[in-house]
């Protein structure tokens, strides 16, 4: 038994004929069926029927097609390991992130890792960062909330509460924290209705009856934050995008249970991106460290 004789075995039977396992292969068609001839005569068995119109495979043609899908597929993934430090030398990456905050790191060690790897990083609210992956503008998105369906391929980043946000001159800034039917009554800064922290915001102080005193509404996390330092209201964000800026003081919600779980997206269709997987093992990495 011969590598040959198994490959063109396997490509016959995947390709459902000599004919198109030749084009695959590159091969000639008589070459072909040289091969899977000399494969059944060297072991006194037959792997496929044949007739006129169609070739279908026998009892023991299925059972070896197992074998080789196996093979091959094991195959695949040694060519695949080996070739892809090489392979990841160049290329664009875009990202579009609701912050970039929770990838700057993961961005350095794999700029270390594949320095000729050109990266973008675009701002967009949950509605843009999902519309950029599923136009293809964008190969990894930054999402503040994990969003459902199975066409996307998910790793978790990290989960924080959800807090209030004041300018460190505030008189506000004082309180150690607040509780939601009071932070209700204080000029709120919110962001654009894309917002899954305002939207996460927004729902639980539905649910608990609580309205709302939103005095501005602004596009961005950045204008939200000028904003509120300005010493003009209170701003809402979630703990991990809090940052060091020592111009504001982060105040816990005290009754309010409000958590954003921070996620790499990407599109599941799109896996076989060696510039996509590269990035989203780098990612698993570090996240688990």
């Amino acid at each position: 038994m011969r590598y040959v004789q198994l490959r063109a075995f396997h490509y016959v039977a995947i390709a459902g004929g000599f004919s198109r396992a030749a084009e695959a292969l590159h091969l000639t068609q008589p070459a072909i069926s040289d091969q899977v001839r000399k494969l059944e005569t060297e072991y006194d068995v037959r792997l496929f029927n044949r007739d006129k119109k169609q070739i279908t495979l026998t009892s023991s043609g299925e059972k070896l097609l197992d074998i080789t899908r196996r093979m091959f597929e094991i195959e695949d993934q040694a060519m695949e390991l080996l070739s892809q430090s090489r392979a990841v030398r160049s290329g664009r990456l875009a990202i579009i992130a609701d912050s970039a905050h929770h990838v700057t790191g993961i961005i350095r060690l794999f700029r270390e890792k594949y320095p000729g790897v050109f990266v973008s990083i675009s701002a967009g609210n949950t509605g843009e960062v999902l519309a950029s992956l599923n136009n293809f503008e964008a190969d990894i998105g930054v999402l503040g909330e994990i969003p459902e369906g199975r066409e996307y391929e998910l790793l978790k980043l990290s989960s924080t509460p959800i807090i209030a946000f004041a300018s460190a001159t505030s008189p506000i800034a004082r309180q150690p924290s607040i509780r939601m039917q009071d932070l209700a009554k204080l000029p709120l800064v919110m962001r654009e209705p894309g917002s899954k922290t305002r939207a996460k915001f927004e729902d639980f102080a539905a649910k608990s009856g609580i309205a709302l005193h939103i005095t501005i509404e602004a596009e961005g996390r950045e204008a939200v934050r000028e904003i509120v330092a300005s010493g003009d209201g209170v701003g809402i964000v979630s703990q991990a995008e809090f940052g060091g800026d020592p111009r504001f003081v982060q105040i816990p919600i005290s009754n309010a249970n409000l958590v954003m779980d921070e996620a790499l997206v990407s599109l599941r269709e799109r896996q076989e991106s060696k510039l996509i997987r590269a990035f989203m093992q780098v990612a698993r990495e570090q996240v688990a460290t």
